[in-house]
Order: C-alpha cells, then structure tokens, then sequence
C-alpha cells in the first residue's frame, strides 16, 4: 500500500510552480508502544474529555480552543478563525531565498520529509527547480502551513527527488549561555589532550547508521517474548562503580586498553581539591556540544474574551 501523503500542495519558484506532495521522512511505528491497563481488571484505560468544573462529559464538536490571557480568562477561537490564519502560504511553498547549508545551525532543525512531484502534470517544472538547488549547491528557504502553524522550511536536492526540514523559529531556541556561562575555564595541560586526541584518532570511523543497535528495543522484546511463554523475569546485576582515579591516569589506562584491544572499565576522573562541587554534578572529560538561539516572546492572540466564572 502506497504511502498517504501528508500534505499536498504547490513548489514555487518565481513564476515556475509545480504540484507536490510531501512526506515525513522518519517513523516511530516500529517501536514498541504500550496501552495503559487496571492493574485490578486488566482492562485498557478510558480517557473523557470533561468539563473542569462540572465534571461532565463534553463532545468534540463542543470543544473550541483558548488561549489563557489572565487567570481563568480566555479568549476564544473557534476553527474558522483559525482556518483564517496564514491563507496566502496555506497550499503554497514559496521559495523566498538561497542559503549556504552550513549557515543553518543545527538547532534550528526540526522535522525531515521528502518531497516529490504530485501526478505526471509539473514533473518537468519540479525537476528544473530540483536541479537549480543542486547545482547551486545551496538550500532553499521557504514557508508552509500545517499542523496548524506555518513553518518556515529548507528545501534541499536528494536522489531524484527533494527534502525539507521544517526549522524552528528564534523564540522557540533557548539561550545557551543561561546554561554554559556557569561553566569554568578550565586550562587544559597539553599532556592531557595529546593523550584525548590520541583516543579521538584510534575511535574515527564513517557515519554507517545501519550498524546502529536499539538495544533497549531489543531488550523490550525480549521481555515480552518471555512474559509470553511465563518465563521468570529476573532484574540484571547492577554493575559496581568504579573506582575513582586520577584523570591523567584514567587517560593513560584508556590509551592502553585501545593498544592491547581488551575491553575498557570505564573510569571517572577525580574532583580536584578546592572547588566546590554542584551536588549531583559529575565531572566529564570532554564538553557537550553547545547550541544556540534567542527565546522571544509569542504575539498575542486576537478574539472573543471570556472570564470563567466563579
């Protein structure tokens, strides 16, 4: 059976437009999901939507959205309105501008979907753009509406057909420096990162993500498969913590285990003595990549108000 398509509309470039439809390039449905059961009864949990404060049960076609502008105060949108929002990039992505992939930092990048020509009318149309952002070598930036937001997306070349990735806005990225300006500047002896960069060396490898192994997944199965012939489930051992060792010689005992190829005991530097440590705060030899972006504040919503009562 033919994927359905998740939305459906037209490419424009300039005065060039073609028909599309649009994919989301990843999936979850793979994964084990579970239902929530009465441990009691052994049957599946029933969620209602209920009034909060008359506590019956209340249709769908009853139930509108609101935003909270002030405590129990909300202003209404019923889905016309809403439907009345962003009309002109409703059914239309409109390549706006070119830019440098290496520009899109990424922490902006939300969701993949591959893009491909809707019916044989506009193939050639959609190949013209298709090969113009290939040879430029350069992702196109432009909006759609969806899920009931406009999207800013980048458009890039892929195989015979197209990719967007949908990008966040700059209110929805967090200020790194709320979270890295608390960290120190440590001085790094050269001794040391000689001996990291050695490990880094002896770990380079390619990007092969069929070798990845979900193998939490993998264990998840393997517990239902003997829920279901009434095995025995049995917690694994916790392993005991390692020793805590210098962090020159927890390098040293790194590089060696890599030489002779015999499996690493991980190990954890020790805290150096006159600084204060966070509680709960464990030390790292390398830092976590940093991300970037601003939070901005969401514009205000324009409707009916009505204060609840009470």
């Amino acid at each position: 059976m033919a994927p359905r398509a998740y939305w459906k509309g037209y490419l424009k470039l300039s005065l060039v437009s073609c028909p599309i439809a649009l994919y989301p390039a990843t999936s979850e449905r793979e994964k084990i999901s579970f239902h929530q059961l009465n441990k009691e009864t052994g049957n599946r949990i029933r969620y209602r939507k209920v009034d909060a404060e008359t506590g019956d049960e209340v249709e769908s076609a009853d139930i509108i959205k609101g935003f909270e502008v002030n405590k129990g105060e909300y202003i209404e949108l019923d889905p016309d309105e809403l439907e009345a929002v962003a009309i002109e990039s409703k059914r239309t992505i409109e390549i706006d501008e070119f830019v440098p992939k290496s520009d899109i930092d990424e922490i902006y990048m939300r969701d993949p979907y591959f893009i491909v020509p809707d019916g044989e009318v506009g193939q050639q149309a959609f190949a013209v753009i298709r090969e113009a952002i290939r040879k430029e070598g350069m992702v196109a930036l432009g909006k759609v509406v969806f899920t009931s937001r406009e999207h800013i997306i980048a458009l890039e070349a892929r195989d015979k057909g197209l990719m967007g990735i949908t990008l966040r806005y700059p209110y929805e990225v967090r200020d790194q420096n709320e979270y890295f300006d608390g960290i120190e500047n440590e001085k790094v002896p050269k001794d040391m990162l000689d001996l990291a960069i050695h490990i880094v060396e002896t770990k380079k490898g390619k990007f092969e993500p069929e070798k990845f192994e979900d193998q939490y997944e993998d264990a998840l199965k393997d517990l239902i498969r003997k829920k279901q012939k009434g095995e025995k489930i049995e917690r694994p051992t916790e392993r005991a913590p390692s020793n805590v060792v210098n962090l020159m010689d927890a390098l040293r005992q790194s590089v060696k285990a890599d030489r002779s190829g015999a499996p690493q005991k991980a190990v954890r530097p020790q805290a150096k003595k006159g600084k204060k440590r966070i509680e709960g705060q464990r030390e790292m030899l390398l830092p976590i990549t940093g991300k970037k972006g601003k939070e901005a504040s969401k514009p205000a919503a324009r409707s009916t108000t009505r204060r609840k009562a009470g």
